[in-house]
């Protein structure tokens, strides 16, 4: 989708950015004192993502686990880009009526037919993962990974849940959370490599 932007777009807009202040873990009812550990095999929090997860390679979901989580809840996790050049941060994977205090999320699990909990609508009205694809010459995207804990009265987000339907069931219930952030950027140099040699993006 963004990959078609030119280049040329893509450097006048860095400035344009949705903004971390509207990512659903910076929204009013979302806070929690309890911290659930999210991790991922593939990268660390902060690093750049493997090409594979992206737009540019296989585009299949990266591994993800967890501990902490309070034994018994539902967990539901939102991906999303604040960085993208539109008004609200872009959703890249919506996944609900997830379990256990220790899990995961097995490589390539962001998938329609998921055995793991319920997958809902990205920014392209798709079930699934959208791999990201950030303007050649926008800069670094972080995508945020957002895991909640949801206590026993939280309603149930429904079958195939977009954004606006996973903050509902949120909203006031969220008894634990957990963000991961992991980073893309197309067409400037770019840190990879165990020795952190730069890279053409």
């Amino acid at each position: 989708m963004l990959e078609h932007v030119p280049a040329w777009l893509g450097r006048a807009l860095k400035n344009r950015r949705a903004g971390a202040d509207k990512l659903v873990v910076a929204q009013p009812g979302m806070a929690a004192e309890a911290q659930i550990t999210l991790t991922s095999p593939a990268f660390g929090d902060g690093a750049r993502l493997p090409v594979r997860f992206t737009d540019d390679g296989e585009g299949v979901s990266p591994p993800l686990t967890w501990t902490g989580a309070p034994e018994g809840a539902r967990l539901a996790l939102i991906v999303e880009d604040p960085d993208a050049p539109t008004g609200q941060p872009m959703v890249h994977a919506v996944v609900s009526e997830l379990e256990g205090a220790s899990g995961r999320i097995e490589e390539g699990g962001i998938v329609p037919d998921a055995p793991e909990g319920e997958v809902g609508r990205n920014s392209q009205f798709k079930r699934g993962w959208l791999p990201p694809d950030p303007p050649t010459g926008h800069g670094e995207h972080r995508y945020v990974f957002q895991l909640f804990a949801l206590g026993p009265d939280a309603p149930d987000a429904g079958e195939r849940p977009g954004r606006g339907d996973l903050v509902e069931a949120l909203r006031g219930h969220v008894v634990a959370s957990g963000v991961l952030i992991g980073t893309y950027s197309r067409g400037e140099p770019a840190v990879a490599g165990p020795a952190g040699a730069p890279v053409p993006a």
